[in-house]
């Protein structure tokens, strides 16, 4: 299938979930709308002339203050038909949640743990949801614009 056919088999399935294209991206991505986000992963996953088998990757983009947004970009991969299509949610900075898509490519765990520690998204239905890189009682999301370093972790200077 090609992208085009790919984006009209979203929106017959589901209309109102793709918001827009990206084809300045590598590969080309779709603007999905975050409510839809689980059931069309699912269609891409479950669909016999997709079959993205493979959630590549999973990362989280801070826009920052002015746009007040964040992003979740979802990377697929069908790899019986050498398929590749990027997905892009754009989230609420203020309140960046999304549900999880750990049902659908176990892969998903540690990628969401990764945007959850480092960016301080919610992955709604996430079975275990806690940082993955940096200690349980580190304080803030280091990939956040807006993140303060800390001056001190266990009587241990941060800043140098």
């Amino acid at each position: 299938m090609q992208f085009e056919e790919v984006k009209s088999l979203i929106e017959a399935g589901f209309p109102g979930a793709v918001l827009g294209e990206d084809e300045a991206s590598t590969p080309k991505a779709l603007l999905i709308h975050k409510d839809h986000v689980v059931n069309v992963c699912s269609l891409l996953h479950t669909y016999e002339k997709t079959y993205f088998d493979s959630l590549s990757c999973l990362t989280g983009l801070d826009n920052g203050e002015e746009k007040n947004t964040m992003e979740v970009i979802y990377n697929l991969y069908s790899i019986p038909f050498d398929l590749h299509l990027a997905l892009k949610v754009e989230l609420d900075r203020s309140k960046p949640e999304i549900d999880s898509v750990t049902k659908i490519w176990r892969t998903a765990d540690w990628h969401e743990r990764e945007a959850y520690d480092l960016l301080g998204i919610q992955f709604k239905g996430h079975p275990d949801l806690r940082r993955i890189l940096l200690p349980d009682d580190w304080e803030g999301h280091p990939l956040r614009k807006d993140y303060v370093e800390q001056e001190e972790y266990h009587d241990v200077k941060v800043k140098y």
